[in-house]
């Protein structure tokens, strides 16, 4: 008989967002998915068997935009007046601390693992070396960046110029980059916020170092008019004059853009990603018409101020704001439907972790990034669609099991990683001292 590491027997797989197999054989060895299929559990000998029976196996779930400093502020944003980053974000990050930011990083590491969330993007804070330790022992995929701008006016604890900007992401570089299973991205918090000294070292940076640059684009539209009174065109026609578009840049949220804009994207291979419960805030994009031109679209959080963690929550808002918005008016119910907005969520994400082709889906030669979903439960039972019932019903509760690069992180939804209990204890007495 063969030999592998791990063997998942007799079970439900969702192989893509557009195939379920059942009664399949999953193989893993070398962190990596050999073979798929069935009656393999009778040629392999493993050291360890799962039985899959009752559930269903699928890629990890990928947050393409989350904030790891703004995980303490959950609950304080809602129905707040607006600005919000100006008014309530900024203030809350310019007092950081490495506790701070440890336990930040703890609490955001347990709901994604218990919400099934594999993979991640942190859009950029301070003290990421903290945040970083704390990321590589939970064993998540994710990306890394500080919170890079140079405006006058920031408060002292964060202001900083150009040069000390980028110097602060080479460090994080230096430590972090492809430790364990984590990249560093170079970022532009908001192009408001950067010079164009900035904008130019950010990204001749990235591409000496061949990694991503990442920065939040298209948000607002006020963001929108500033750089056009500032520079006299549109945020990504200003990049694009600069240079800085190309195949390696991640364009967080993305609402109002231009059909210039949407033409620069495709042409320059940007990629973007999508925050519902954030974006709802703010405006609708155009989804539709940017996956019809083929643009590589991927969803986020915004976590975790904005609604929590949970890509199944996202997933769900995303769909119902596609249908009320683009679906009815054009009598189109299937506007975006369910295998789409599971490719953005986990191919999507992919894409945005610069591993297209390696994550995303349950084939051979892909990353063993997986998650189990209790399927015997009410609420999931019966079925006559397992795709549109994981969009539909599935909730963050229902995942059981997490692999990543075929290391087990939880088991029938005990976090093998990371001390929950602790964790939450400390969570707890943040919250007292919060009064």
């Amino acid at each position: 008989m063969k030999e592998c590491e791990l063997l998942i027997k007799n079970t439900t797989a969702l192989i893509n967002s557009e195939t379920i197999q059942e009664k399949v054989d999953i193989v893993i060895q070398d962190g990596m998915i050999l073979e798929v299929g069935e009656g393999l559990a009778k040629e392999y000998q493993s050291e360890e068997t799962i039985d899959g029976k009752g559930r269903l196996w699928m890629s990890g779930l990928i947050d393409s935009h989350m904030h790891t400093g703004q995980q303490l502020l959950r609950g304080c944003v809602l129905d707040a007046k607006p600005i919000i980053w100006t008014r309530i974000m900024l203030p809350f990050e310019s007092t950081l601390t490495p506790k701070k930011m440890k336990l930040s990083a703890e609490v955001a590491s347990l709901e994604m693992i218990k919400s099934g969330t594999t993979g991640f993007i942190d859009a950029g804070s301070y003290y990421m070396e903290e945040a970083g330790s704390v990321y590589e022992k939970s064993g998540l995929r994710g990306a890394l960046s500080y919170s890079t701008m140079d405006e006058e006016g920031l408060p002292p604890s964060i202001a900083m110029n150009a040069k000390e900007a980028v110097k602060r992401t080479d460090s994080l570089y230096d430590a972090f980059h492809k430790k364990g299973r984590l990249k560093v991205y170079y970022s532009l918090r908001a192009l408001n916020s950067c010079s164009d000294e900035l904008v130019e070292m950010v990204a001749s940076r990235a591409r000496e170092r061949k990694t991503m640059l990442q920065a939040h684009m298209n948000e607002y539209q006020g963001e929108v008019n500033g750089i056009m009174e500032r520079e006299g065109m549109t945020p990504y026609e200003y990049l694009a004059k600069k240079g800085v578009l190309h195949e390696k840049f991640l364009g967080a949220h993305s609402l109002l853009l231009s059909e210039r804009e949407k033409e620069l994207i495709k042409e320059h291979k940007v990629k973007v990603c999508h925050c519902p419960f954030s974006n709802c805030g703010k405006a609708v994009p155009d989804t539709p018409d940017l996956l019809k031109r083929g643009i590589s679209v991927g969803l986020g959080t915004d976590g975790a101020a904005h609604g929590g963690m949970s890509l199944w929550n996202e997933m769900k808002i995303f769909r119902s704001v596609m249908n009320i918005y683009h679906g009815v008016p054009n009598g189109n119910p299937k506007v975006m439907p369910a295998e789409t907005i599971l490719k953005m969520a986990t191919e999507g994400g992919a894409n945005a972790l610069d591993e297209s082709g390696y994550l995303g889906r349950i084939e051979k030669g892909y990353k063993a990034d997986l998650i189990s979903i209790d399927l015997e439960q009410p609420h999931l039972l019966p079925t006559g669609s397992y795709i549109h019932t994981l969009l539909e019903c599935v909730n963050a509760n229902d995942v059981m099991d997490m692999i990543v690069e075929g290391k087990a992180l939880m088991r029938n939804r005990e976090v093998l990683t990371l001390d929950e209990e602790k964790i939450l204890f400390e969570a707890k007495l943040y919250r007292k001292e919060m009064g």
